[in-house]
């Protein structure tokens, strides 16, 4: 097989480089994974390089296995010796033979997420320190954080009695690992770095054997990989790496773009090889897409382009309300079917996770198959199911299954032998009916339910599921998870979809009844051709021939969270790129005008992403709001300006951000960003 054939110049440079390190820049659609095998093919096959001298490491299992399957469809011979995988699966192997120097035993256990968070709650409980207020779930972020920054418990500066306790957990917890003879996922990485580091033998072992090391999506590395990449590069090593500075969207969980920058110095890069020419998508979407990206000012830089230039413009449609949106959406989901595109070749993506019900709403009516890739639809989501059931208990209070997934969630001290002795005593009667009087942390919780039952009678829908939500401490719960934003957006959106069963007939049965049915008895879109739903982050990777990107909003996307982020709006921008890059022939993009939220309707600005695209790319769809003349012009209020909002009360201006919105910080309120469009903010 001619390793060469079919690559472009540039790919071509990329695979036939000398023996020195390199960074490729590689855009999205520029056939990276070709180059990366390739370059491995091409090392063993022409410059006389053995498997055993080979380093590769990929971001996931499967991308790993993939590259091994085509390196071995490349190559006459065995590529055994080779190593090649994951950071975290390497480190382990590594771990494994060299177990006595490492301080672990031979059989090592590997934590996973949840047995890491066992254990921590085991060591809280040991060390008689309130739960409450140092959550297990955020105590395993802490660690976890500081070992992927190397940082080990007597590292940390203690500056007052919550950090010393935070320490003096991390410590017990690492002891109780020690004892187990146990490592979590970011011990893997921590273990074999500190190893390399102290061991000169094992090092000096591996930097002469691997002589060629290969990192593709680098650009998602964090601190502590890249520095375990430079303990394993010796002098005469060449480090290969091949990333997307565009493309890094994973800074929540570590990732550093720095790296790329660190690499050049580090290694001495001569000549950065962009790879630019797409493979995937028509040119009006990749213009669309650079122009975007180009107003990212901490990037590299590159431009992609592709000989299928032209193509269909981009569908814009700018809808009066987010149900209008998913209806417009889900008709041209139906007339791209007619057109023979599979259901499966099309992607709805979206920011946040609770954006999805209503679009899974109007696929359910619409009777179109669906799958929520990479997630659970709406109502199979945790934290929605649990919503639901104490609906369901303050409806019925014989309903067993709903007592059950709730008694003792979020946690109130009601342990599985007191649910034991409940269900025997009750027999075939309802576990409700012997509940009171079983125990006091019983009594307590059939208090709860029937002091809901009090709250909710008479109010509407929206606010009995808010009040359920709020008094069954679902709120506060998922408050005290620092993964919990996402749980929360999802059960503000079931009060927004409780708004529309306001009916003569009992709305909260109708609720719980539509609910059941969306849930459904399987997935839906198993084993079908379905519609792929999904968050933009999850999307990174894979390519449709239609994406339709919605909820196009400020404050939705780019998200309200990424004002407060050092980097935030860049980072918004690099998704905003990804989701783009994902189309290859149609790309529609759409926003709403106005969106339930906490059960109101609030007006939105439409994202600022969309005016970063050149209107010759772009072909509107339907009514689309003309921007009113006073935002066009200079913004009325100043920085330090008194203001007064009919609900917010008397403010003082922060902040301007262009024609369209002001930050204010109000007397009573504290700080809001406000849309001048429909603020009607009155200056004092």
């Amino acid at each position: 097989m001619d390793i060469l054939s079919g690559l472009n110049p540039e790919q071509t440079e990329a695979v036939t480089l000398p023996h020195r390190s390199a960074l490729i820049l590689a855009g999205a659609g520029s056939g990276k994974t070709r180059v990366l095998t390739s370059r491995i093919a091409y090392l063993i096959q022409k410059r006389g390089a053995s498997p055993h001298e080979i380093l590769a490491v990929t971001f996931t299992n499967k991308a790993a296995r993939e590259m091994m399957a085509r390196i071995s469809a490349m190559l006459p011979i065995s590529i055994r010796g080779m190593w090649i995988g994951t950071f975290h699966g390497l480190c382990n192997r590594m771990l494994r033979a060299h177990h006595k120097d490492a301080g672990l035993p031979e059989a090592f256990q590997i934590l996973d997420s949840s047995d890491q968070l066992s254990m921590i709650k085991r060591v809280v409980k040991s060390l008689n320190i309130d739960d409450e207020k140092y959550p297990p779930k955020e105590l395993q972020h802490f660690i976890n954080g500081n070992k992927e920054e190397g940082l080990r418990p007597h590292d940390l500066t203690a500056y007052d009695t919550f950090s010393r306790t935070r320490q003096q957990i991390f410590e017990a917890y690492e002891a109780q690992c020690n004892r187990e003879g146990a490592v979590d996922f970011a011990e893997l990485l921590l273990r074999s770095y500190e190893l390399l580091k102290r061991n000169e033998l094992i090092r000096e072992h591996y930097r002469t054997r691997f002589r060629h090391i290969l990192i593709d999506e680098f650009q998602d590395t964090n601190r502590l990989q890249y520095q375990w990449i430079k303990l394993l590069a010796g002098k005469d090593t060449a480090v290969f790496a091949v990333g997307d500075d565009d493309q890094s969207i994973y800074a929540f969980r570590g990732a550093n773009t720095g790296n790329m920058l660190e690499f050049e110095r580090d290694f001495q890069i001569e000549n950065v090889i962009k790879l630019e020419q797409n493979y995937r998508s028509h040119g009006n979407i990749l213009d669309a897409a650079n122009a975007v990206i180009r107003h990212n000012t901490a990037r590299m830089g590159k431009n992609l382009w592709t000989s299928d230039a032209g193509g269909e413009k981009l569908r814009f449609y700018q809808a009066p309300t987010d149900m209008m949106e998913a209806e417009y959406i889900v008709e041209e989901i139906g007339s791209l079917g007619r057109e023979g595109v599979a259901l499966s070749d099309i992607a709805l993506l979206y920011r946040s996770n609770a954006q999805s019900r209503v679009l899974e709403h109007a696929l359910f009516n619409a009777n179109l198959p669906y799958r929520v890739y990479g997630g659970l639809r709406f109502f199979e989501r945790q934290e929605i199911k649990h919503a639901l059931a104490y609906l369901r208990l303050v409806h019925s209070m014989d309903d067993d299954g709903a007592f059950l997934r709730i008694v003792n969630f979020p946690a109130r001290g009601i342990g599985a032998k007191t649910i034991e002795s409940l269900q025997a005593d009750a027999g075939s009667a309802s576990l409700w009916t012997k509940a009171r009087g079983k125990n006091k942390k019983l009594d307590e919780f059939v208090n709860l339910v029937e002091s809901m039952k009090r709250e909710v009678s008479g109010a509407s829908l929206p606010e009995a599921v808010e009040t359920v939500i709020e008094m069954s401490g679902l709120k506060s719960h998922y408050l005290n998870d620092k993964d919990g934003e996402d749980r929360l957006e999802n059960l503000d959106e079931l009060v927004n979809a409780a708004a529309v069963f306001e009916s003569e007939g009992d709305p909260l049965v109708e609720f719980l009844s539509h609910a059941a049915l969306e849930a459904g008895e399987r997935q839906s879109g198993e084993g079908e051709d379905a519609v792929q739903l999904m968050t933009v982050h999850s999307a990174k990777g894979l390519e449709f021939h239609s994406v339709f990107l919605s909820g196009l909003e400020e404050g939705l996307f780019p998200h309200s969270n990424s004002r407060n982020d050092a980097g935030g709006l860049e980072e918004e921008r690099r998704l905003m790129y990804v989701a783009m890059t994902r189309a290859r022939r149609r790309l529609y993009l759409s926003c709403a005008q106005s969106r339930m939220l906490h059960g109101q309707t609030n007006y939105n600005i439409p994202s600022r992403f969309l005016k970063e695209i050149p209107e010759q790319l772009v072909q509107p769809i339907g009514y689309v709001e003309e921007r009113a003349p006073a935002f066009e012009k200079k913004s009325p209020y100043r920085i330090g300006a008194n203001v007064f909002h009919p609900k917010f009360g008397e403010g003082v201006v922060l902040a301007c951000e262009g024609m369209d919105q002001v930050q204010v910080n109000f007397r009573r309120a504290g700080v809001k960003w406000l849309a001048l469009e429909y603020a009607n903010l009155i200056a004092i």
